[in-house]
């Protein structure tokens, strides 16, 4: 459950509308960029070598779906304006990885359609993974035949039935969840008149962070009180806040409280890494990533607590709107199919990793510029 002011989600839906009405000018323009000519390695293709764009890839999700990405020998380009993302976590990337063709970063925003075009323009991709947080378009371009589009659990608002599956009705009914499904829309209209092969994975309420402690959750100042529960929760534990605040204890629950499925970061990575090994041309595959098991907003503060040994202040206040009471995944889909299936679904044992990161990170990255 992130914790997400109305407002913020608003603001954030409004600017997902926006990217997404550019999407089909985009589409074509992408089309329309000329092969590089150059023997550098990022703006050629390479037999073996698969070139895969991570948008959004500074930020928490997207930096260590690059890790991992780079760990299996792809070469990758991570684009983001660094409005969530963190430059430290882009350093530790080149720390880690400085060979020459492996990684490169590119300050852009999405939204901006010169510098998209510029990009492609300029470099080969073999594949988009999209994490970035502000512009969920579809990005194709000459040459890209594969995307792996991040959505979200949203996009089905609060079924009748659980667990849910990929079958179940898309009615979402908050802004993040309608913007995101218009994503999604546009992405499979968009399949339907070419050869790409998209794969749209709608995952749960990520959690934890890397198990080698490279990498976390790192938020800037003023975006912490409007991220994760989880940062709240370490945030509380740290004293940078007094406590953490609860919306809703009335909900049609065991104990009151929302029920969501959390899925480990690091699962998380997987399922792209093989949606993107499994992705067939001409193909849209739509997979629901979570654990398959619910857990309420109070498991989760308790299981906070036992993970950073702090009795942390928990205040219950009223529901927030457009919540809902319960959601879960199905993952039979994903597992029969793509043979995925979480391993971390020890909720006190991810949260205890973050931890361990968060602790030898006080001050997260550092500047995000630096």
């Amino acid at each position: 459950m992130d914790i997400v002011s109305a407002n913020r989600k608003r603001n954030f839906a409004g600017r997902i509308l926006v990217a997404s009405v550019l999407t089909a000018v985009f589409i074509f323009m992408f089309s329309l960029s000329p092969d590089s000519n150059s023997t550098k390695a990022f703006p050629r293709h390479e037999p073996g070598v698969t070139h895969v764009l991570v948008t959004g890839g500074a930020g928490y999700i997207g930096s260590h779906a690059a890790l991992r990405l780079l760990k299996d020998s792809y070469r990758v380009t991570i684009v983001d304006n660094l409005s969530r993302g963190n430059m430290g976590a882009v350093k530790v990337l080149q720390e880690l990885f400085p060979q020459p063709g492996q990684l490169q970063f590119i300050y852009a925003d999405l939204g901006d359609a010169k510098a998209v075009n510029k990009i492609f323009a300029e470099n080969a991709f073999d594949a988009v993974m999209h994490f970035a947080a502000v512009a969920y378009v579809a990005m194709a371009a000459h040459k890209v035949k594969t995307l792996i589009y991040s959505s979200t659990c949203a996009t089905y608002g609060e079924p009748d039935k659980m667990p849910i599956t990929e079958s179940t009705p898309q009615k979402p009914i908050n802004p993040y969840g309608k913007a995101k499904k218009m994503s999604e829309d546009i992405i499979i209209d968009f399949s339907k008149t070419t050869n790409m092969a998209v794969m749209i994975l709608r995952y749960f309420n990520v959690i934890g962070s890397d198990p080698e402690g490279r990498l976390g959750e790192a938020p800037h100042p003023e975006l912490r009180e409007h991220g994760r529960i989880s940062g709240a929760c370490f945030d509380a534990a740290r004293g940078i806040i007094p406590g953490l605040k609860v919306r809703g204890t009335d909900y049609n629950t065991a104990d009151g409280t929302c029920v969501r499925d959390y899925i480990d970061v690091t699962d998380l990575v997987d399922a792209h890494v093989l949606a993107l090994a499994n992705a067939k041309p001409g193909k849209v595959g739509i997979y629901n990533v979570g654990t398959g098991k619910g857990r309420s907003v109070k498991e989760f503060v308790e299981a906070c607590k036992k993970a950073t040994g702090v009795n942390i202040k928990v205040e219950y206040l009223s529901r927030r709107p457009g919540d809902y009471a319960e959601v879960y995944s199905d993952p039979s889909k994903i597992r029969d199919e793509l043979n995925w299936t979480a391993r971390f679904t020890d909720l006190q044992g991810s949260l205890q990793i973050a931890w361990r990161w968060q602790k030898t990170h006080i001050n997260g990255y550092g500047s995000r510029n630096n």
